[in-house]
């Protein structure tokens, strides 16, 4: 990687905003320990450090895309304000998230099947496949393919950032279609 220490800022930068991959991926190597750095200064915040770390690099990219030379300020100065909003911000966004009214929490109810012996009976495994049956109806009418891939990884215990690299969609998307899911599924009884 040769070029990576010729070329400067100014002319890297000037090159990834114009479209080009190899200057964009140049100035993203040379921030990358400035984000972890910003980041590192949440350690003790409720989200993990790759997730900071992401959102850093989101206010990165979006440093680069909107930065101009003739503001005054050095692109480095202004990467590390966009960086550092950009965490503060999802800091913000996901302590709201905790604060979500009770009333919008959707309750869930665990039932047990009687067993005797250690065994179920044939009738409540009957029922319990009918249960399973409805269940994936009710989900197939009133969700969309998407939301129904987002809902089943989740519960098998996938975080938003898995979610979102198995899908091809950003960690917002996936939120957005878990709320979806909750508001679609609160209205619904079973």
């Amino acid at each position: 990687m040769p070029e990576f220490n010729i070329k400067t800022d100014d002319t890297v930068l000037s090159g990834a905003q114009s479209g080009s991959n190899t200057n964009m991926e140049i100035v993203i190597e040379r921030y990358r320990q400035t984000v972890e750095f910003i980041a590192s200064k949440y350690k003790d915040s409720p989200m993990e450090r790759e997730d900071l770390i992401q959102e850093g690099m989101i206010g990165l990219l979006a440093a680069i895309k909107s930065y101009r030379n003739d503001k005054g300020a050095s692109f480095r100065t202004y990467a590390k304000i966009c960086i550092d909003n950009s965490i503060q911000s999802s800091l913000r966004k996901f302590n709201r998230q905790k604060d979500i009214p009770i009333q919008n929490v959707i309750e869930y109810q665990e039932e047990e099947l009687p067993v005797e012996n250690g065994y179920s009976s044939a009738e409540d495994i009957v029922i319990a496949q009918e249960s399973v049956s409805l269940l994936t109806k009710v989900l197939q009418e009133n969700l969309s393919d998407f939301e129904n891939e987002v809902l089943r990884l989740h519960i098998v215990g996938c975080s938003y950032n898995e979610i979102a690299a198995r899908l091809c969609k950003t960690p917002k998307a996936v939120d957005n279609a878990l709320q979806r899911v909750r508001k679609k599924l609160s209205g619904i009884s079973f």
